[in-house]
């Protein structure tokens, strides 16, 4: 099925981990992709041709960088340029820091929250305009499961989640009355490169194997014992874009193995 055939999206933070996932699903329901994110060009353009070709939509790129508004909207007028309009939005770019509210240092609180949450206000401030005029429209926030919860040495990642959450809420309030829709999904444990690190540094610090400190970052934290996949977050984005999903509206929706549900 191709039930997003001419629809055009774009993914922020998708040349890896979830962004790609959901950049995988989106396209083999027919949505052409706007890809965005740091990596090697050559593998950018590996990258692009694949999905193109696998999936037979159109498939382009634009680096903007997260951290500033105005290169954020020049990617939104280079996908209106490429496809002629924006009709899904994914804020999914995101970075992580972990340290003690007195040791975090001022710089990385900055590009936590300007990466995090600021990009996702810039980007969404601007594809709103274009979605009111075709009235419909999916804005889909990747929050986290800490943006419902807390964990300690977490502070600007957790603040940045919690306001993505607040965002989507206002966000699907003010269209409400509108064919678009703002909702948020919330993963807990997904194995990302972000969450590998995690990983590597937890069997560092404890001097354990690696599948030792899997299952010891899984266990803390997510009652499955099971990592989501990128590709179950994709199948959760195009149920969003789906017309069941309709009236589904401000919604932070957890796919977390129950960890919010503790």
């Amino acid at each position: 099925m191709t039930t997003l055939r001419g629809k055009s999206a774009i993914i922020t933070g998708s040349t890896s981990g979830i962004g790609l996932g959901i950049a995988r699903q989106l396209a083999a329901q027919g949505a052409s992709i706007l890809l965005n994110g740091f990596g090697d060009a050559a593998a950018i353009d590996d990258l692009k041709r694949e999905l193109a070709e696998t999936y037979a939509v159109p498939v382009e790129y634009h680096p903007a960088d997260m951290t500033q508004p105005d290169q954020i909207a020049a990617m939104v007028q280079a996908a209106i340029g490429h496809f002629g309009a924006v009709d899904i939005l994914v804020n999914n770019a995101g970075i992580q820091h972990v340290a003690s509210v007195e040791t975090f240092p001022r710089e990385r609180w900055d590009a936590v929250i300007a990466i995090n949450l600021s990009s996702a206000f810039h980007a969404t401030q601007a594809v709103l305009p274009g979605m009111r005029q075709r009235n419909w429209g999916r804005i889909i926030n990747i929050a986290s499961a800490h943006g419902l919860v807390a964990s300690a040495n977490k502070s600007a990642y957790v603040a940045a989640k919690h306001g993505v959450v607040g965002l989507t809420k206002v966000v699907a309030l003010e269209t409400a009355t509108t064919g678009i829709t703002c909702n948020a999904i919330c993963p807990g444990w997904v194995l990302t490169p972000l969450v590998q690190k995690q990983i590597d540094a937890i069997a560092v610090r404890d001097a354990i194997p690696e599948a030792a400190a899997r299952s010891a970052l899984l266990g803390e934290k997510q009652p499955s014992g099971e990592f989501v996949t990128p590709e179950q977050l994709g199948e959760v984005a195009v149920f969003l874009c789906s017309a069941a999903a309709n009236q589904i509206r401000g919604v932070a929706l957890p796919v977390d193995g129950g960890w919010t549900a503790q």
